[in-house]
């Protein structure tokens, strides 16, 4: 590639011509070959070791009268490094900008020539970004899920909230659908005991299917004191693979049968869920009101996923092994200190999972480029006010919700993360309205189902 002369606005030293030659060495990667006249490296040397006469003590000497050639015999191999080390940095980013590359990562430095007597020449390595061609959104087709909260909805909702405030009663009888039986219980394959199947005062809900299938069925109709042998068998989809379609044996005893009472729709029962001097009504208004915005914040977290994996899909690029790398590093880095904060073994587990922190990490930085190009061809930014609406909400869970929102608008480096967030609503919305969307109508426990099972 032939050489070109810096630009002025470049460079202080714009009348001395920097070579610059660019090697695709990969569809991404990029050998970037620099020299730097030495006329340029002596003569900021020479800037350097004159100003330090100006201010170096030397004995001998007065201030600002030590010879240039003493404090160069001195400093001037320490100087000339410094200058060098400089001089990289500053004509790689000069050379960048010359040749319009748009590096993805860190620039790997090799091959550094600083002989004295000789133009300066060094390699810089790195990928650059690829190009992008998005494809047309109006293309794109969404179902987008809608939910109304109806009066069922508002009494199912009821129903739950009574029953996490039951209470269980003791009765003297067979066990029935719906009550709460305490057992001890041990599993046995072949007859020896197993990993995690042992429990001593464990309260069972007959009728959840939250044990595996015959379980529970095996419990109704007996009574207290009573001790049960149930042969059943894990499924094959089990999610432990040690036992994944195993013949098991559960010897089961039945300590104690309990009645669920669930209390009465009351004023105690509308105070205990925090509001106060309310009737029925205000509960059942209060409820909708908080389901819809529950079911709100769903939907939104839904349908931002479904345009993210819409675009992710429609649009197929090549990626920088660079950011990859990096992105997985974090990723993993942050499962690590996730998992060891719970206790568990993170390097073990993380090393089992580092297949799939490759794809997340592949699909985060394919979305990152494709949002990133999404904002420059049109000119999207983040709202101010839809900033403002998030932070306030990060605030709400704190003590001193002012406090937390004054410390994100102290810095802008605080509003950073909260910018991003916001911007990425910015696309979501901007593609929708360019898409072809038509409305599915929901229920909220669908949507509430949807969202945990996505979690």
């Amino acid at each position: 590639m032939p050489c070109r002369q810096l630009l002025p606005e470049l460079s202080i030293f714009s009348s001395i011509q920097m070579q610059v030659s660019v090697e695709s060495t990969g569809s991404l990667e990029r050998k970037v070959h620099v020299e730097v006249p030495e006329t340029r490296v002596v003569s900021e040397v020479s800037n350097r070791l004159q100003n330090m006469t100006k201010t170096t003590k030397v004995q001998g000497f007065r201030p600002g009268k030590v010879p240039l050639k003493i404090i160069d015999n001195r400093y001037g191999e320490q100087v000339r490094k410094e200058v060098v080390g400089e001089l990289v940095r500053t004509t790689l980013f000069e050379a960048i900008n010359q040749e319009n590359l748009k590096p993805a990562g860190q620039p790997q430095i090799e091959k550094v020539d600083d002989a004295a007597g000789k133009a300066l020449s060094y390699t810089a390595v790195f990928e650059i970004y690829p190009e992008v061609t998005l494809k047309p959104t109006d293309k794109l087709k969404f179902k987008k899920p809608v939910c109304k909260i109806s009066k069922i909805d508002v009494a199912s909702m009821i129903e739950k909230l009574r029953k996490q405030h039951h209470e269980l009663k003791s009765v003297d009888r067979a066990a029935k659908k719906g009550d709460v039986v305490n057992i001890n219980f041990e599993g046995f394959i072949d007859g020896k005991p197993f990993d995690g199947g042992k429990a001593e005062n464990y309260n069972l809900e007959l009728g959840l299917k939250s044990f595996i299938e015959g379980f529970e069925d095996g419990l109704i109709g007996k009574s207290p004191g009573e001790e049960v042998l149930l042969k059943l068998k894990f499924p094959k989809d089990y999610g432990k693979e040690e036992l994944k379609g195993k013949q098991v044996e559960f010897k089961v005893k039945i300590n104690h049968v309990n009645e669920i009472n669930l209390p009465n729709i009351d004023k105690s029962f509308i105070e205990k869920l925090g509001i106060k001097q309310g009737s029925e009504d205000t509960l059942q208004a209060e409820i909708k009101k908080n389901m819809e915005r529950e079911a709100e914040l769903s939907l939104r977290r839904q349908l931002k996923d479904m345009v993210l994996d819409m675009l992710h899909d429609k649009n197929k690029i090549e990626l920088p092994q660079s950011l990859i790398t990096s992105e997985h590093d974090r990723l993993k880095s942050e499962l690590e200190k996730n998992l060891k904060q719970q206790g568990v073994d993170a390097k073990k587990i993380a090393s089992a999972s580092d297949s799939v922190l490759v794809e997340q990490a592949k699909k985060r930085v394919s979305l990152q480029i494709i949002l990133a190009e999404i904002i420059k061809q049109n000119d999207l930014k983040a709202d101010p006010k839809k900033v403002r609406e998030m932070v306030e909400h990060a605030a709400s869970g704190y003590e001193d919700p002012k406090a937390v929102i004054d410390w994100y608008y102290s810095d802008q480096k605080n509003l950073a993360e909260v910018e991003v967030l916001a911007l990425e609503d910015n696309v979501v919305d901007w593609v929708l309205e360019h898409a072809d969307v038509t409305e599915k109508e929901c229920t909220f426990d669908e949507i509430m189902n949807k969202r945990q099972t996505s979690l």
